[in-house]
């Protein structure tokens, strides 16, 4: 049977990119990338007040799809453009709540503790992603020659700025100071891992703070992110990264969440961790080191085989 066709749409960041494509992937689509640019007057409205038009973004997409994902802001009136457009010759799944009606899509991949209700929503625990073990497994030995064999490996994955943290630098030497307390002075070696929102000064901080016979990765590099949480023991995020943390969650490994006060309301975040919590997956990083287990969160792969249900009962093609 020929593969379904498969148009993804976002705005190029990671986490963005890290859950359509997961999800086309697990759908079994051949698909492409399109990231959205909005024309300049546009990028000032939400997309509830926005025309549906093509004028309204830069992309010309002419390729031939069957299915639209999206997810973010921007690219909210493109999918629906195109729905529009192609009618039932197409199915469109956005993620994330796209703050308008729910109807102008087929389907909804939410997280649960957005709390968004309707008919075609389906809702994942964490965020959906790209990861998957057989690529973890196939990365382990990128980093591993690297490490001391005799330690044990913590990895901190590092996000960045946001309207909800504004990473102070008081704040971070805190974190490292803790890492560097509860891990390092107990025979761990650490592995740093950035993201693409990782101010260079936090990395250039982190090899100071640090120093020599740690392992701290300068560049975004999927395969040292992959490779690092293969072969840790315990991993630290950030808590301004909620996909981050959904993706650490496919290892079954304890996770600490480094967590800064918020600048701006964070009570969807503050769902999340609980909900993460009361899996047992997260603990907050504190002065201790525990060792716990659950059940590796494989939320990707539980919504496609559930959207492959529902695609089936429609007619769509």
């Amino acid at each position: 049977m020929t593969k379904l066709k498969g148009l993804l749409l976002t705005e190029g960041m990671h986490g963005m990119i890290s859950q359509v494509e997961g999800l086309a992937k697990a759908l079994d689509l051949d698909f492409i990338h399109e990231k959205i640019e909005l024309n300049s007057f546009w990028k000032l409205f939400p997309p509830k007040v926005t025309p549906v038009q093509g004028f309204v973004f830069k992309n010309v997409i002419s390729s031939q799809f069957d299915v639209v994902i999206s997810c973010g802001r921007k690219s909210v009136i493109p999918s629906i453009y195109l729905k529009k457009k192609f009618k039932n010759k197409i199915i469109n799944i956005h993620i994330q709540e796209p703050k308008v009606s729910l109807n102008n899509f087929d389907f909804i991949v939410a997280p649960e503790h957005d709390d968004l209700i309707g008919s075609n929503v389906l809702k994942s625990k964490g965020a959906i992603h790209y990861l998957t073990n057989n690529e973890l497994d196939e990365s382990e030995s990128y980093l591993k020659d690297k490490t001391n064999n005799q330690k044990k490996i913590v990895t901190l994955i590092i996000g960045g700025p946001t309207k909800h943290y504004d990473y102070d630098s008081k704040i971070i030497d805190e974190i490292f100071k803790k890492v560097e307390n509860n891990f390092l002075n107990n025979d761990y070696q650490l592995i740093v891992i950035p993201s693409m929102r990782t101010p260079q000064h936090i990395i250039e901080k982190a090899k100071d703070f640090f120093g020599d016979g740690q392992i701290i990765i300068s560049n975004v590099d999927k395969k040292a992110y992959l490779s690092a949480l293969k072969i840790s023991d315990h991993i630290i995020v950030t808590c301004d990264s909620t996909s981050m943390i959904s993706e650490a969650a496919i290892t079954g490994k304890p996770i600490y969440v480094a967590q800064m006060p918020a600048v701006k309301n964070d009570q969807r975040f503050k769902s999340f961790f609980n909900l993460f919590e009361s899996l047992n997956i997260i603990k907050p990083l504190n002065n201790s080191v525990e060792n716990w287990t659950y059940i590796k969160l494989n939320e990707t792969d539980r919504i496609a085989e559930q959207l492959k249900d529902k695609i089936k009962q429609h007619d769509f093609f």
